[in-house]
């Protein structure tokens, strides 16, 4: 593969990483925000909010191809110490949400039927769910700002 190519696809999967981690960002980001305010709801009015959850299991495709893009970024500048960091720091993250995931939040999804029913044990459950997400939010901003500053520095580097 010719430089030129190498870096035009270089640059195609730094984009395609970084859009994909700013997609994750928005659930994540949406959860941490709103913390506070759920863990201060009656049990009653959480169930109902919990609600609006249903078909943000479609935001598994974009933490895929965010998985996918950071290991590849990685793998594309393999020889550049400070890129490859920056991207297998990324990867980190993004992989380090689907531990937390698939470690805390989806055992309390399943205990609640996905928030249909209210599980038993509603606080410790509630608390682990929340805080798994903020948790999962702060790990996807850490994502971006990886990309971002090897996007950055690659930028200044030139």
């Amino acid at each position: 593969m010719s430089n030129f190519a190498h870096n035009a696809v270089v640059q195609a999967v730094r984009a395609v990483g970084l859009l994909s981690v700013a997609v994750c960002l928005i659930p994540t980001g949406a959860h941490l925000a709103e913390l506070s305010s759920k863990m201060a709801m009656a049990p009653a009015e959480y169930m109902i909010v919990q609600r609006i959850y249903a078909g943000w299991a479609l935001f598994g495709v974009p933490i895929a191809v965010a998985l996918a893009a950071t290991f590849a970024s990685a793998a594309f500048t393999w020889s550049d110490r400070e890129q490859r960091c920056l991207s297998l720091g990324a990867f980190a993250c993004v992989a380090a949400t689907q531990v937390i995931f698939w470690t805390f939040t989806f055992p309390m999804n399943l205990a609640s039927h996905n928030w249909t029913s209210q599980p038993p044990d509603f606080e410790a459950s509630r608390r682990q769910w929340e805080y798994s997400h903020a948790a999962s939010g702060i790990l996807m901003l850490c994502a971006l700002c990886c990309l971002v500053l090897a996007a950055v520095r690659r930028r200044r580097c030139r």
